[in-house]
């Protein structure tokens, strides 16, 4: 007997859009005579999506800002031009990368804790944390040790009960940059 007909529809699930983005370079676009639009290269707060934004006319826009991009009604930005890969993005935008990558962790710092008090294995022989540049076997063991005992609470109670990790933010950041480049097929942070 075939049960595929019983069975529930898979739901799929809701595709996460990014619905603000962080500057990390200004390119001024001087090509049309008609028309001067700086180009923008940025980095998505949701899933760390590298894009290219088109600047509304007159509006003054510095790196480091935060700008909406999502679907409603935007004051700075005309509309997103396209995705961009790393190797597109400016020495500026690379520059900038890491340092904004870190900015974004440490204001979603709950988020992380979560990752710190949830993580579990992803394979037989592979930990979630040992994804993490900077933890390996004898760190994993110390941080699950720490977490059993009782939750993180935060960025600053990881590095206090468990030293090796100093800078958790950095080495999240990190990560997250490694899934932008593309050196590691497994995502957790960026879309996939």
């Amino acid at each position: 007997m075939n049960n595929n007909r019983y069975r529930k529809p898979e739901e799929k699930k809701p595709q996460l859009k990014e619905e603000f983005a962080i500057i990390l370079d200004i390119i001024s676009d001087n090509s049309n005579s008609f028309k001067s639009n700086d180009i923008i290269q940025a980095i998505g707060t949701t899933t760390y999506t590298l894009l290219e934004l088109v600047a509304k006319e007159g509006v003054t826009l510095r790196p480091g800002q935060k700008v909406y991009i999502g679907e409603d009604k935007r004051d700075e930005i005309q509309y997103i031009k396209r995705t961009l890969t790393p190797d597109k993005l400016s020495g500026s935008a690379n520059s900038e990368l890491l340092f904004t990558l870190i900015d974004i962790v440490e204001d979603k710092e709950e988020y992380f804790i979560k990752f710190f008090n949830l993580g579990g294995p992803i394979t037989i022989r592979k930990h979630a944390f040992e994804l993490i540049p900077r933890i390996g076997k004898k760190h994993l063991r110390d941080l699950i040790d720490e977490r059993n005992k009782r939750p993180f609470k935060d960025f600053k109670d990881i590095e206090e009960r468990c030293p090796y990790l100093s800078e958790p933010s950095k080495a999240i950041a990190q990560r997250i940059l490694i899934e932008i480049e593309g050196e590691d097929d497994f995502k957790f942070f960026t879309r996939k």
